[in-house]
């Protein structure tokens, strides 16, 4: 990808985007630098560190890119209201590392089938991003993966609401992005919002998109 295009992803063919997934995620291997407090700038992340337990449980979300050939879109669930821990938010499948699972990749895909019933032959796993720590103690490993088409939903009520897909290209597009300032203890921070339709990914959901955005080589979002 020539360097004038990498802030222009929304704008690339489908086949090209594909490819810069791919070649981008494959093989990547991130260390303890890179680790994110949602998407937020680097002064911003110093001053949130002091509100965020230093003691972290292991756990793993899947990224599904759905592809169905002529475009790709990302598939977001929504968190049942009644759930202990981030209730009726936006989301990606996951959860806590168990014993059962040997790595990320293990957990991120068990846990997608438990609560959505997207089964694993229907995923291509394409790499990881860095990992996200959320205020609720849980150090989260994004796992991105290419799905097929065919695939059927059954969502375990207990733990989602419902699911929904918003296009890859429009959530890479800064364009679509908005400004919000989100009070956390006593620090007040800017972030970043995805709106698509009637729904608003925010917090770790939507830094993940925007790290994602960022590891395809968009521009980054802060100056700093």
């Amino acid at each position: 990808m020539t360097a004038g295009i990498t802030t222009e992803l929304h704008r690339l063919p489908t086949a090209q985007l594909r490819s810069e997934l791919r070649s981008r995620l494959a093989g990547r291997i991130h260390d303890a630098s890179e680790l994110r407090i949602g998407h937020y700038s680097s002064i911003a992340q110093a001053r949130l560190e002091t509100l965020f337990p230093r003691e972290t449980t292991r756990a793993a979300v899947l990224i599904p890119l759905i592809d169905r050939g002529d475009d790709l879109s990302v598939l977001l669930t929504l968190r049942a209201d009644d759930l202990k821990h981030h209730a009726g938010q936006i989301s990606f499948p996951g959860g806590r590392l168990e014993s059962c699972d040997c790595d990320a990749v293990a957990t991120a895909l068990r846990e997608t089938e438990e609560e959505i019933g997207l089964r694993r032959e229907y995923v291509e796993i394409i790499g990881m991003l860095p990992d996200h720590v959320v205020i609720t103690g849980y150090r989260v490993t994004p796992v991105v993966g290419l799905v097929r088409p065919g695939f059927a939903l059954t969502l375990n009520p207990t733990e989602v609401a419902g699911t929904f897909e918003a296009p890859l290209r429009h959530l890479l597009d800064p364009a679509t992005h908005a400004r919000s300032l989100r009070k956390f203890g006593d620090q007040e921070v800017e972030t970043f919002e995805l709106p698509w339709g009637t729904f608003n990914i925010w917090g770790a959901t939507a830094g993940m998109l925007l790290t994602l955005r960022e590891v395809l080589g968009g521009s980054k979002i802060h100056g700093d």
